[in-house]
């Protein structure tokens, strides 16, 4: 697997501070992607040991705070990602109890192969889906056009469900509200749009199919 940037302080991918992983690779190609540079997968730099322990070292890192883990892209769940998406994931959870995982992917739930749920049952919520054009909305949270899902995996599988601002996926409040407390009332919220995606079979700049911002430090 390659990548293209590391955040190991991330403000934006998922509620509080966060460390980020933006991969390379994506079949998906979206109309209107703005991070095209990330579909080859043989694109940026290779995702090595050294980066991998990185990750987890800073999630362990006390003297800041970090919620939890978010990986975006390009595509995690693009095939030739998932064996060292697997691998992170499954040290995030082993060495890094109460860090949350976020996963942003072009596909959708009832798309995924067994190797690529592997990943997602070890993950807590799933933003899926490709970006549609047409869909963008600049008031979305954590999503870039309204076709997309944010699933909170963790009430799905009724685990007890961290503290954390969940995702609002509505954008009903009045037209002259800023949009800054907009965002602060969808958090307050904490509704989070989910789908029976399991019981029926079912990023802005560097996302899988969507528009996500990302700001911190890179590595």
């Amino acid at each position: 697997m390659n990548y293209h940037r590391y955040y190991p302080v991330d403000v934006v991918n998922g509620p509080g501070t966060r460390c980020a992983l933006f991969v390379a690779g994506c079949i998906h190609k979206c109309q209107g992607c703005y991070n095209k540079s990330t579909w080859r997968p043989d694109s940026g730099k290779p995702f090595t040991q050294e980066v991998e322990d990185k990750i987890i070292a800073d999630l362990k890192d006390k003297r800041i705070h970090r919620q939890g883990l978010s990986l975006s892209g390009g595509d995690p769940l693009y095939p030739g990602n998932v064996a060292a998406a697997l691998k992170l994931v499954q040290r995030v959870r082993a060495e890094c109890p109460g860090k949350d995982i976020w996963a942003w992917t072009g596909y959708t739930l009832d798309e995924l192969d067994s190797e690529q749920m592997a990943v997602v049952d070890l993950v807590d919520v799933l933003i899926d889906g490709r970006f549609v054009e047409a869909l963008k909305d600049a008031n979305l949270v954590w999503r870039g056009s309204s076709n997309q899902v944010i699933h909170d995996l963790r009430k799905e599988r009724q685990i007890p469900k961290q503290e954390v601002a969940a995702p609002v996926v509505r954008a009903d409040l009045p037209a002259g509200v800023p949009s800054a407390q907009k965002a602060q009332t969808r958090v307050a919220a904490l509704s989070v749009q989910r789908c029976d995606a399991r019981a029926s079979s079912s990023r802005q700049p560097e996302a899988s199919g969507c528009d996500q911002l990302s700001l911190g430090f890179s590595l």
